[in-house]
């Protein structure tokens, strides 16, 4: 069973339903685990052939209107969100440098439903000094020159780990690393080949090409009858991860409840153009 799947049966399953007026925001815990997942994946460092570091504090800026909603349940909705990363970073053979949080911010730039998510690595004092994780976070340091914060690797190693690289990897704030970044695969390779295909209103298109160009001319690969989507207005590109770039078009793209113009996809990723709806599938064999 997924990480994702596990993750809601949780809050389902808590006690006098607590998260009930939760599912009524327009932004739903599960994408935001999703894109914790993500932050994870195109943040992580490679320190050497057996460890690669990922961030273990993080931040969701949600809309007013959602914010008021889900800041009731902050405390728990964090601690299971925080659980959701470690077991996904289990699955992933991920570490990290502390212990791992999860905190909800208000952003008045945000519409409902929108939200973004920052992260960083904290390191704890016990790992500075190569003992075992846990203790209190300390704040790592900036690298070549640039201030601290979200997104950037720590500066020090633990004791035993090879020297991190003079400067963090591209890419960083929630964004997808550039092509040619060291970035570790989405997901152990399981030797067979990889099925991709996209779901429109419950129709199935197989993508059979490394690209796929979607928009409303009759000259895109997948043809989306929306007078909210340009002619040319994204491109798929599958790999490993896949990605999804908009190619320019007048209204954007949202993945997974985020505004972008290039964005990694996973199984399950919700891609919205104009106002139709697009689901990413992906799966082995």
């Amino acid at each position: 069973m997924g990480v994702l799947k596990k993750f809601e049966q949780r809050l389902e399953g808590l006690v006098n339903g607590t998260f009930a007026k939760v599912f009524k925001s327009e932004v739903q815990p599960v994408e935001i685990a999703g894109a914790l997942q993500r932050e994870c994946d195109n943040n992580a460092t490679i320190w050497n052939r057996d460890r690669t570091v990922v961030p273990n504090d993080f931040i969701v800026e949600l809309s007013t209107p959602d914010f008021e909603r889900l800041s009731p349940y902050s405390g728990q909705l964090g601690d299971e969100l925080a659980g959701m990363v470690r077991d996904y970073a289990k699955q992933q053979r991920y570490t990290f440098m502390g212990p791992i949080k999860v905190h909800l911010e208000k952003a008045d730039d945000l519409d409902t439903g929108l939200y973004r998510v920052r992260s960083r690595t904290l390191a704890s004092s016990s790992s500075q000094q190569g003992g075992p994780g846990g203790g209190a976070a300390a704040p790592a340091a900036p690298q070549g020159g640039r201030p601290g914060g979200y997104g950037y690797p720590p500066a020090a190693a633990p004791a035993g780990a090879p020297p991190m690289p003079s400067a963090p990897p591209p890419g960083g704030y929630g964004y997808p690393q550039p092509a040619g970044g060291q970035r570790p695969p989405a997901a152990p390779a399981s030797g067979g080949r990889t099925r991709h295909w996209i779901e429109i209103n419950g129709t199935r298109h197989q993508i059979s090409r490394p690209t796929l160009v979607l928009g409303r001319s009759t000259d895109a690969d997948v043809r989306i009858d929306d007078p909210g989507v340009s002619r040319r207005h994204c491109e798929i590109r599958t790999g490993t991860p896949s990605t999804i770039q908009d190619l320019g078009s007048t209204n954007g793209i949202v993945v997974d409840g985020q505004h972008t113009t290039r964005a990694t996809l996973r199984d399950g990723s919700r891609i919205v153009v104009g106002s139709t709806t697009i689901i990413y599938r992906q799966a082995e064999g």
